[in-house]
């Protein structure tokens, strides 16, 4: 691992300069070069996984519009009338989203519901038979093989259909809402195997939540419903075309983030604070306005639903999928000596996550070395839910620990076992039921439900299947799990407090504590703030308790993020996506743009030679996807005067309608090309090579005037880092072009010359760029 990670050390920069390939300001293809010669040093199939390489593959969206004379006379034809129209239509896309991702999470949660209630209720008939005449191991035997059949589905969906559809699909919505260019994590496909797999691998019985992926489903639903068409189905209903576009795509993909996080936890508000803290760069009131109505159409539509099919309608008591049950104001009173008790269960929360997220990495590069084959992923996600089985019943199996049944009783599927009559057993109220219900009943069920011995050994099995669970090829969340295990520590918390406090009614209520250890442990492993603390607040109905979740939550980040990053940061830099945080590393003042861009530039001349055009773009060691525009390109190799940008996705669509200035003068040319030839091919536009020039046409010139953008955004050479970087992340920028005091094209920096600079252990360092 000689070559991949390396000190930045400016003080050398001329002794750099002077050695060609490996100085700093060629970052483009020389850098991939330089890469590839580290892999031949080291062992290659190990360097594409190592964090301190930020990958190639992954492209910028485009925030910002290119405002070309096209754009310009569009924009100038339209009525204040067709502005408010548009207006008008976003609001509808909104609605469409709230209403549609309500929906799918109504699916879930009934499919979901109805597929646990049979297998739990086939295995505890199968319990009650075999306990009195002995032979359990077929219980057993039956509970594992009906959580493998699940498994088995979900993770064929996943690992032969759509990878991208793996996990909670937090962090690639979070790539997304940043500003890069996921593949595929928006189609059609990938929601249909998200919703399949999540139904499969919640009723299997794993240690995971449907929460995660309502967030992806959400954004997949935006991104379909507002281009108006669906490009898997090869159908266009010639609505909201407007809306092709990065910028406004982005947007709505916000929106059904929003929806998604409202319609799991009954949180509208969580949900637009969600958004705003976990990706939008580019915020407005308006916007916020709009997700906000998107939010509250998902709750009002799930809770519609819910209410039909619990055949109580107009009953809206069911906001999301998870209902922490309302806490009644009596029982969750706090008093003022409790809060260094709940800061100290936040730190506790900080230590368990960082455990967490530190094993979690550890696996993820081991899954990512070695279980790299689709059957294998299949097989290690059926051996996980076959222990998750065996490691409940045996749980169950062995623990003593008996309950009287209370007329009051909420327990969906109470076992006897071993127990007397009229009694159940209390560790089978955690394993033997979904990880929602186990929640609710941590949350509220009455002191001395649970044995302390239960409590703890329910929390440290389940810490450690819903560690090896997450990062499985199947459709999941961690939400869940990460709720279940801090409730379980934290009810046990509240009991051994009453042990050892004599006058034991002061802390009463043990699920008040479930419900701070909870917020801990969540916190501690996902790192989210603002809008947790609102999820938290809206799902448990209760404003009590807002400060002491705010001072737990930040307490929990405060200590975790001392010893690893979140969860899924982690996840993110393991698939060494190039991700720009809110600000640029701390001690990177001393950097300007010249050192961080990447050079030399290819430019084309205004009117440039299609053969040049095609060449460039068919180039695969470059692969760029901006180029600056001169007046012309001298064969001296002297920089030329900016006078606009043009993209690869552009000059694409030129070549395939073949708008050559031959043709024009010839009146070949049907028509001239609109705005809607580009929307028309967004967002798949189709590659070099499948475009067809013939050799005449080489030969013809090309007028890039009035398709390119004349006014890009553009840096000084001298430029601090910061503020390049605070440039770049709060306009959304792909391309920022470097100029000198003359205006001359010096460099262009990208997206991966940006992220490429974070604060190590050593201070500041600079990865390096790699194909995979």
């Amino acid at each position: 691992m000689a070559n991949v990670s390396k000190k930045v050390s400016w003080s050398s920069r001329d002794e750099d300069t002077a050695q060609g390939e490996d100085t700093p300001l060629l970052n483009g293809a020389s850098a991939v070069r330089y890469t590839r010669q580290g892999a031949v040093l080291s062992r290659p199939k190990e360097i594409p996984h190592n964090e301190k390489l930020l990958s190639l593959k992954y492209e910028s969206l485009d925030y910002d519009n290119s405002e070309n004379q096209l754009f310009l006379e569009e924009e100038r034809r339209m009525s204040q009338m067709g502005f408010k129209c548009l207006e008008i239509s976003r609001w509808v896309v909104c609605g469409l989203i709230g209403l549609l991702t309500g929906l799918i999470a109504c699916v879930i949660d009934i499919v979901v519901e109805n597929l646990a209630g049979f297998k739990y209720h086939v295995v505890k008939q199968n319990i009650e038979k075999f306990t009195e005449v002995g032979g359990l191991s077929i219980t057993l035997i039956l509970w594992a093989v009906l959580n493998s059949a699940f498994v088995l589905v979900g993770s064929v969906l996943v690992a032969f259909f759509e990878p991208i559809a793996a996990g909670s699909g937090i962090p690639q919505i979070k790539c997304y809402l940043n500003g890069v260019k996921v593949p595929r994590v928006v189609r059609l496909k990938t929601l249909m195997v998200k919703v399949g797999g999540v139904i499969c691998s919640v009723a299997g019985g794993l240690a995971v939540g449907k929460e995660g992926p309502m967030i992806h489903s959400g954004a997949v639903v935006a991104a379909g419903v507002s281009q108006g068409r669906s490009t898997s189905l090869k159908k266009d209903f010639k609505i909201f075309e407007y809306f092709r576009r990065d910028t406004e795509k982005r947007d709505f993909v916000s929106a059904g983030a929003a929806a998604g996080v409202s319609a799991a936890f009954g949180a509208p508000v969580g949900g637009v604070l969600f958004s705003l803290e976990e990706g939008a760069s580019f915020w407005n009131q308006m916007l916020t306005w709009r997700i906000f109505f998107a939010s509250m159409m998902s709750t009002f539509t799930l809770n519609f639903f819910l209410s039909i099919y619990n055949e109580k309608p107009g009953d809206l008591s069911n906001p999301g999928l998870i209902n922490f049950g309302r806490f009644d104001s009596d029982s969750v009173e706090y008093n003022l000596y409790e809060i260094p008790l709940f800061i100290c269960m936040g730190a506790i929360g900080g230590l368990l996550g960082a455990l967490f997220n530190v094993l979690n990495y550890w696996l993820t590069i081991f899954r990512i070395r070695y279980i790299h084959r689709p059957c294998l992923q299949v097989m290690e996600a059926m051996l996980v839910a076959a222990v998750t089985a065996t490691v409940s019943f045996t749980m169950i199996y062995f623990s003593n620990d008996c309950q009287p049944l209370g007329p009051d009783q909420s327990e969906e599927y109470p076992l006897q076992l071993f127990c007397d009559d009229g009694e159940y057993n209390s560790m089978a109220t955690a394993f033997f039921n979904t990880p929602e219900r186990s929640v609710r009943s941590l949350f509220h069920n009455p002191p001395g439900s649970y044995n302390p011995l239960t409590l703890g050994m329910f929390t440290l099995s389940y810490f450690f299947l819903a560690c090896w669970t997450y990062g499985l090829t199947v459709s999941a969340g961690v939400f869940i799990p990460s709720l279940l295990i801090g409730a379980a520590w934290g009810r046990l918390f509240g009991i051994l407090l009453a042990a050892i406090t004599s006058s034991g009614s002061i802390w009463a209520d043990p699920g008040k504590y479930a419900l701070i250890g909870a917020a801990a442990q969540l916190g501690g492993i996902v790192r989210m703030t603002l809008s947790l603390t609102v999820i938290m607040v809206e799902a448990t109905g209760n404003v009590t308790y807002g400060l002491p979740i705010m001072l737990v939550l930040m307490t929990a980040k405060i200590v975790g993020d001392y010893f690893v990053e979140g969860l899924y940061d982690i996840h993110i830099k393991l698939h060494s996506v190039p991700f720009l945080h809110w600000e640029a590393p701390a001690t990177s003042h001393s950097l300007t743009a010249r050192e961080v861009m990447s050079s030399p530039v290819t430019c084309f001349s205004r009117i440039e030679k299609v053969g040049t055009i095609v060449d460039i773009l068919s180039n695969t060691s470059t692969n760029h996807n901006g180029f600056p525009v001169v007046p012309g390109v001298g064969d001296d190799n002297e920089p030329g005067r900016i006078c606009g940008l043009i993209l690869r996705s552009q000059l694409i669509v030129l070549l395939k309608h073949k708008v050559f200035v031959e043709r024009a003068r010839s009146r070949l040319q049907q028509r001239r090309l609109q705005l809607k030839d580009f929307r028309d091919a967004y967002p798949r536009f189709p590659p070099i090579q499948s475009i067809h020039v013939s050799q005449d046409e080489r030969e013809c010139m090309m007028d890039l005037t009035q398709f390119m953008n004349p006014t890009p955004y553009t840096v000084p050479q001298e430029t601090s880092l910061p503020r390049v970087f605070k440039l770049f992340r709060a306009l959304g920028l792909r391309h920022l072009v470097v100029i000198d005091h003359e205006n001359r094209v010096v460099g262009l920096v990208t997206r991966k010359d940006l992220a490429r600079y974070h604060l190590g252990k050593h201070g500041l360092e600079e990865m390096q760029l790699a194909q995979t």
